[in-house]
Order: C-alpha cells, then structure tokens, then sequence
C-alpha cells in the first residue's frame, strides 16, 4: 500500500498521496538511515513550504485530472480506430461467431452455417432466420457477425 501511494502514477505523473496532502511522503527507510533530505530538514521552511504547497493543491489536483482525461481520449481513439464497422442489410446472408461449446477442438470452424438477416434494429443489432425459415429466437450483433460469400 505504502509503495502505490508513494510512487508515481503512469496517468497523472503525480504520486496519489501528494495528490490527497499537497507533499511528497518520506519513507520510513529514509528517517531509520538518516538520509540527507532527512538532515536537512528544517521544520520552519517545512511549514512555509507545506503552506505554499497546499495553496496549489488545487492547481495541482486539476492539471491531473486533465492528464489523465488526455490519457483516457487517447487509449479511446486508438481502440475505435481498431474497430472495423459493419452494417448488414436484410436478406444479407451472414455467417455467425461459434460459441465455445460448439467448438470440439482447435481444428473446428470458429464461424456457424449461413443465416439470412430478417431484422436490423438499430446500434448493431440484428434478427436473423435460417435459409430454410426458421427464426433465431435472439439478437446478433454486429461484432459475433460475417459476410457469407457463397
């Protein structure tokens, strides 16, 4: 716990307990080994340094947040960039995604028989029906879903 509170985070390049009090945290080893920043410490520049420190806490606090809102749009852009988008019209024939039940081995077709699309509802949904008929009772998406080419 000591360690994550006291490390940088990769997203707000801040450490979460100067992020909460305003000052980096010394450790324990550095007061037991008596490390130089522990020698110098003076305790009245410590309470002026901490008083000017919690006065851009805010300052501080917000730049973080708008690192990791940064952070956050890129790892978004670079999945949706990723995405192949797929529209189906009806009676398109279409080759559905094989549930791990259906397949036997690691030989076995990952794609289901040819299905006709009956139904597009909207934001990637879609009914479909076999070729000879017979109505899927659920939904597909779009991404479980692939062009049948006969």
């Amino acid at each position: 716990m000591w360690a994550y509170n006291t490390t940088p985070q990769s997203t707000t390049r801040e450490t979460p307990f100067s992020l909460v009090y305003g000052s980096g945290a010394m450790i324990p080893i550095e007061i037991q080994e008596s490390s130089p920043r522990f020698q110098s410490f003076v305790a009245e520049e410590s309470n002026e340094e901490r008083k000017v420190n919690l006065d851009l806490l805010d300052e501080v606090r917000e730049e973080a947040r708008i690192k990791a809102e940064t952070l956050k749009g890129r790892v978004e852009h670079k999945h949706s960039s990723r995405l192949r988008p797929r529209q189906f019209q009806v009676a398109d024939l279409v080759m559905r995604k094989a549930h791990s039940y259906q397949l036997e081995n690691k030989l076995s077709p990952k794609w289901t028989d040819p299905f006709r699309l009956t139904e597009v509802l909207g934001n990637g949904a879609y009914r479909l029906e076999t070729l000879e008929g017979g109505p899927i009772p659920r939904t597909r998406n779009a991404a479980n879903l692939m062009f049948y080419f006969s």
